[in-house]
């Protein structure tokens, strides 16, 4: 059995490569891909096969994929190019008879609002033109989206938004990577949708609260409208286009958008998602 973990090199895909080792796969029937392969040297020492993976690039899909049975196939970051790239990668996978594709996807993707879930339903429907067994991660929030960016809010002593009392089923990284390992190394998950979020959703005021409690310094949640939060983030260095993502994206969230109550990343990875509280000791302990 052979596994192949696309986009190796960021974040989610290292975890779920290193999800695969922790589960006892051994590191030889991995294979890690990136578009600099020269990222990955440190999954190489340990034994995992590494192969050059461009979305844009076919002639070098053909290789990355032989031999897979099992393709996690993490979606592109190239907002805008993501239906062409992973077009690519659907085609390389069917042609190199691939017999499993799970995606990573956005929550709710053929029904939702967000302005990330085109992309997403798009490359859904194609996985399922292809006659493959798929499975769809559909991801929710990660809380490194908010986390990794405490520094201004601790600065400044307020976190921004446009959310209002939307609630976030986040989880971290890890529990994503975990969840997508235990579908590519256990059965019966062909052709399932999966809404993936964390057991205990949060508002972005439960959020600055949980900050302040840990911290010892005062941060407020301040909920502006969406036109003025994109403006804020263009002022903080986004640029303007992803910030008007961001905003509209809040403006979905306070609608509920990612309110995830499946239960299924819990059951996939066979325990509690991590709680609001761990995310964020782990970065402020940092």
């Amino acid at each position: 059995m052979t596994f192949t973990v696309t986009a190796a090199s960021g974040h989610l895909g290292r975890l779920a490569v290193q999800a695969l080792l922790d589960q006892g796969v051994p590191a030889d029937q991995i294979v890690a891909t990136a578009r600099t392969p020269e990222k990955l040297a440190d999954l190489a020492a340990k034994g995992v096969q590494v192969r050059e993976a461009d979305y844009s690039k076919p002639e070098t899909l053909a290789n990355a994929f032989a031999g897979t049975e099992k393709l996690l196939l993490i979606s592109g970051s190239e907002v805008g190019q993501r239906v062409p790239q992973h077009t690519n990668a659907v085609n390389a996978a069917v042609d190199a008879g691939v017999k499993l594709i799970a995606y990573t996807s956005a929550p709710y993707a053929d029904t939702t609002d967000l302005p990330v879930a085109p992309e997403h339903k798009a490359t859904e429907e194609i996985i399922r033109a292809a006659g493959v067994p798929f499975v769809f991660l559909r991801n929710g929030w990660y809380f490194e989206n908010y986390t990794e960016n405490l520094a201004p809010a601790l600065q400044h002593g307020a976190l921004l938004g446009s959310a209002g009392d939307g609630k976030i089923s986040a989880a971290t990284r890890a529990d994503f990577a975990a969840a997508a390992a235990a579908v590519l190394t256990s059965d019966g998950h062909e052709n399932a949708v999966y809404e993936l979020g964390g057991d205990e959703p949060f508002t972005m005021a439960e959020l600055a609260a949980e900050v302040t409690r840990q911290s010892g310094t005062e941060v407020a949640y301040r909920d502006l409208p969406v036109d003025e939060y994109a403006k804020a983030l263009v002022a903080a260095g986004v640029p303007e286009g992803f910030a008007t993502i961001l905003a509209e994206g809040d403006a979905e969230i306070r609608k509920g958008a990612l309110f995830i109550d499946s239960g299924d990343l819990r059951r996939l990875i066979g325990r509690p998602t991590t709680p609001l509280a761990d995310a964020v000791a782990e970065v402020l302990k940092k």
